[in-house]
């Protein structure tokens, strides 16, 4: 009709966009007595996370590593209290850890990926809940943890 402003197109004919994001899918919880749990290499640095770099040669990974027998739907909660096992400074009341997947990019080169924090003591709720497979991770990624 002559006259009505007609409604701008979607590129594509695209659906609006939610103001929200969607909820996230929740991971099937693993049968821990029937699966066989996977191999996690962990490494902590105080401080920081590592630099892309020191994952670059295999076999010279950083040293300070740490082996984990978990499974895709360990949260990161558990795996704060696994590090702090092994890790004094994981122990401090106010100490922040920072989870971060270690995965080779597909020109083979290792990227660091930022996935999550907790505090040592779970009276805060950061990240506390998510699962290493919620996160993206893979077998064979490396766990990169960053002790604030």
């Amino acid at each position: 009709m002559a006259g009505e402003a007609e409604a701008p197109r979607r590129a594509y004919g695209a659906p609006p966009r939610a103001t929200h994001a969607p909820p996230r899918p929740r991971l099937e919880p693993v049968d821990r007595e029937k699966t066989c749990p996977l191999l996690l290499r962990v490494f902590t640095k105080i401080g920081s996370h590592h630099f892309n770099e020191d994952f670059a040669v295999r076999g010279k990974e950083p040293r300070d590593e740490v082996q984990i027998y978990t499974w895709k739907d360990a949260t990161l909660r558990e795996l704060t209290d696994l590090v702090k096992e092994v890790a004094p400074e994981a122990r401090r009341r106010n100490a922040k850890l920072s989870f971060a997947l270690v995965y080779p990019d597909r020109h083979g080169r290792f990227v660091l990926r930022e996935v999550g924090k907790t505090f040592s003591f779970g009276n805060r709720r950061l990240d506390d809940s998510l699962a290493l497979g919620e996160l993206g991770f893979q077998i064979g990624d490396y766990l990169d943890v960053a002790i604030i």
